[in-house]
Order: C-alpha cells, then structure tokens, then sequence
C-alpha cells in the first residue's frame, strides 16, 4: 500500500503539468484549435508575403522554400524532441501577447510587412513554448526563429543598402576590369557613381549602369538563407556555424562584383547583352559559380575540423 500512494502522488504531480500535454486527447484538440486560430489570425500576413514573392520571385522567391527548411529542421531534431515530456509554460502567455498586439499595429497603422512578420514569429516561437514548455521548446527554436529569413525587408532599409551595394559593385568591377583592359591595352574603363564608361581600343564608349537588379541585394538575401540553412544542417561546431554567416555577405559582394564584371566583358562583344533578358538570364547563370564557392568555402572548413581532430590529422 505505501508504494502505491507513493506512485499515487508521483502520477498527481505529473499530471498538471500535462494536463494540455502536446500528445494527450486535450492537448491534440487544443493544438488543433489554437493552430486555425493562428492561421486565421495572420492569414493577411501569408497572402501578402506570397504575392510579394510572386511578384517579385528573382528576389523573395526563396520565401517559399525557408518553410520547408524550417521542417527538415525539426525532423532532424525528432529523435530529441521525442525524448521530451511536453508541458504548459504559462509565462510564455505574455510574448504571445505582444505579439498579437504588435501584429495590427504594424499591419494597420505603420502598415510594415517587415515588423508583422516578425510579430508573426514572435507570436509562433510564444504559442508553441506555451504548448510544450522550455524543455521540448529547445530543440524548436532554431526552426522557428529560422524563419525570420522568409520575412521581405522594408522598402526603406532595402533603397538603402541596394544603393550602397551598388556603389561597391561598380567599384568593385571597374578595378578588376582595368586590371584586365589596362595591362592589354583592350580597353580602359571610367567610373562616376554607379555608372561605368568603357573605352574601346578604337575610341568607343559603352556606358554601363549598375542598377538596382545589379546591386547584389538578391544574392546578399539569398546566401544568407543559403548559409544559416548549410549552418544548422551541415555544421555541428557553433563557431564553423559563425563562420559561414559571417563569409555569406563578403562572398555574394564579390561573386556580384564579378557578374558585372562579366556583363562588362560581354558589352565589347554585343552591347545588347548587358541589357534585357540577356542580362537577367547571364545573372542567373553566375549564381552557380558563386554558390559553388560558398560550398567550398564550406568544405574547406569541414576539412579543418577534420583535420583538428584526434586520430585523423595523420
């Protein structure tokens, strides 16, 4: 009799905090409830962050993959995640407040999708620590807070950084195009803003524009998606995982600098092929190389964890 009181009250302290357990018939039906209501709650927020990368998919078209990452993310994690008991975590309540207070405020009054989107996830990441409580919540974060990289930046902060990386991209292009053009007398290349002026060997001039599509900002966004994916999925040291955050911004700068540099080389040839749909189509086909870079910049440091390890530098 004593060991069964004894399991008694070890079952009755069990029991509230699993009480809206994830894998309970209660907790089944609340997860169902509060997953519509969240749904139909941010529904105007998913409309208008497809249309965006409908409309606009050269440059917010990965949106639509980071959902899916996000999963991968946490399949790789089931084996943990299953070793979890689920709890109520009640003081998760008060984000999630935030976040449904924060959300109509930056859809409605300052009319943000950058900052709605963020309430989203703050309010996504609050809802399910509340479901599952900190120990199960652990393993969920990195997925949840991965989709920050699915939210389209501001208009505002986008003019501002496109305009700087279009600056850096003509500079960046004129210097390796008269280190190409000087040397064999071909061509000589000047620079006035974002614009750059190569003069043939015969006197021509070509003017070349780096507009906005040519500002790299596309590239900047995606191998950041790019590199916190490879990251998480790839990586097990934190500081390799910091590594490649750190080298994705530098890499596409540069790999965008060699695409106008390109598309400068291509203007002595045919000076319709740095314009149109031949400029689109030549972009698009540089991201290969510049993602086969960044892979290898990826490899090189698995290597040197290799290499560190004990056993293996021989």
């Amino acid at each position: 009799m004593p060991e069964t009181k004894a399991t008694t009250r070890s079952e009755a302290a069990v029991s509230p905090s699993r009480v809206l357990g994830l894998f309970t018939p209660t907790g089944i039906a609340v997860s169902a409830v509060l997953a519509m209501g969240f749904l139909a709650m941010f529904f105007r927020w998913f409309i208008q962050q497809a249309q965006i990368s409908m409309a606009h998919p050269e440059d917010w078209g990965h949106a639509f993959v980071i959902p899916l990452i996000s999963g991968y993310l946490v399949w790789l994690n089931r084996e943990k995640i299953a070793k979890e008991s689920p709890s109520v975590f009640w003081p998760a309540l008060v984000p999630f407040a935030c976040g449904l207070v924060a959300y109509p405020f930056c859809v409605f009054l300052i009319q943000n999708p950058m900052t709605a989107g963020f309430s989203m996830i703050l309010a996504l990441g609050s809802l399910v620590l509340w479901m599952v409580g900190p120990g199960m919540f652990r393993h969920l974060f990195i997925p949840i807070a991965y989709l920050v990289m699915m939210v389209t930046i501001s208009n505002k902060i986008m003019i501002e950084i496109t305009f700087k990386l279009q600056l850096l991209a003509s500079q960046g292009s004129w210097l390796i195009l008269n280190l190409i053009g000087q040397p064999t007398g071909w061509f000589s290349v000047d620079i006035d803003g974002n614009t750059l002026e190569i003069l043939t060997n015969s006197g021509e001039v070509l003017p070349m524009n780096v507009a906005e599509a040519c500002s790299g900002m596309r590239m900047v966004v995606a191998f950041y998606a790019l590199a916190a994916a490879v990251a998480l999925i790839g990586c097990s040291q934190w500081w390799q995982r910091i590594a490649l955050l750190l080298i994705a911004g530098p890499v596409a700068i540069f790999m965008n600098m060699i695409r106008v540099t390109v598309l400068g080389l291509l203007m002595l040839g045919d000076p319709n092929l740095a314009t149109g749909d031949a400029h689109t189509m030549i972009g698009t086909i540089l991201l290969v190389p510049s993602l086969l870079l960044f892979l290898g910049v990826v490899w090189s440091l698995n290597r040197i964890i290799r290499s560190q390890q004990p056993g293996l530098a021989s």
